[in-house]
């Protein structure tokens, strides 16, 4: 009885190794086991088991993680200055690295990523980072990718949330576009312009052709002016309109005068 209780405090000690050997990762869990401060292996998912006192274990989790990066002062190309935010998107693809290579893997991610929105961006100008910011996260997120390798990171996505502009590079924008919406006005009613004078040219290129429409094209200006409106309204009679009855009247006279002396009238 005596020795039983002695060696209960064994027994607890031998079942708290017991249970310190064993662990259990998930699916989404590595283990970076050291040996003595070396590194041994990578393992897991599952139920490994380890010495204790002699292995240590590091948890990496390899699902994806998302970041947001704080708002950036960048300075485009065209010396504007603006506020720039936008969401990481990266995961672990090998443990080893991530624990070995780099201190804190996460936080080393979220710097170098603003540092890289930053000289990236400011190597384009406004109309790129408002027009073509597909193609803005697509260089960023290469640029990152290639600097996490050696961490064991991949980037899979970064996505350029916000541009925030200053009050006043607002109003010059806006004047800008008014601009040119005033232009495009212009240019429009140009056109219109243009297309009416033509249209009009070849009428009168068509009604001088034949004077015969001309004469109807002035009839029936006169029908509709005088439905529209009841007041008395002189016009000129065009002497291409009465021409026909002066030519009658001209060979009726041309006759009478060509008749011979004493001939009956």
């Amino acid at each position: 009885m005596l020795s039983s209780i002695v060696l209960l405090p064994v027994y607890f000690i031998v079942l708290l190794i017991l249970l310190s050997s064993i662990k259990i990762l998930r699916e989404y869990e590595r283990a970076v086991v050291f040996q003595l401060g070396r590194f041994q292996s990578v393992r897991g998912p599952g139920l490994i088991l380890i010495v204790p006192f002699v292995q240590q274990i590091v948890r990496v989790d390899l699902r994806t993680v998302v970041m947001e990066v704080p708002a950036q002062d960048v300075i485009s190309r065209d010396n504007v200055s603006m506020k720039v935010d936008a969401i990481l998107y990266f995961r672990v693809v090998d443990a080893e690295k991530a624990i070995i290579q780099v201190e804190n893997y996460i936080g080393a991610t979220n710097m170098l990523a603003q540092t890289t929105l930053r000289s990236v961006l400011g190597q384009h100008e406004l109309d790129e980072m408002l027009a073509k910011r597909t193609d803005l996260n697509a260089d960023v997120q290469s640029t990152l990718d290639v600097q996490t390798e050696s961490w064991g990171i991949k980037v899979i996505s970064v996505e350029i949330r916000e541009v925030q502009l200053t009050e006043n590079m607002v109003r010059s924008i806006a004047k800008q576009a008014e601009a040119e919406r005033d232009r495009r006005a212009k240019v429009i009613h140009a056109n219109a312009e243009f297309q009416a004078a033509q249209t009009l040219l070849d009428a009168a290129r068509i009604l001088a052709s034949d004077p015969a429409a001309m004469q109807l094209r002035y009839l029936q200006t006169l029908t509709e002016v005088g439905g529209e409106h009841n007041s008395t309204i002189v016009f000129p009679m065009p002497i291409d309109l009465i021409k026909p009855f002066l030519q009658i009247a001209q060979k009726h006279a041309d006759g009478l005068t060509a008749k011979p002396n004493g001939a009956p009238v």
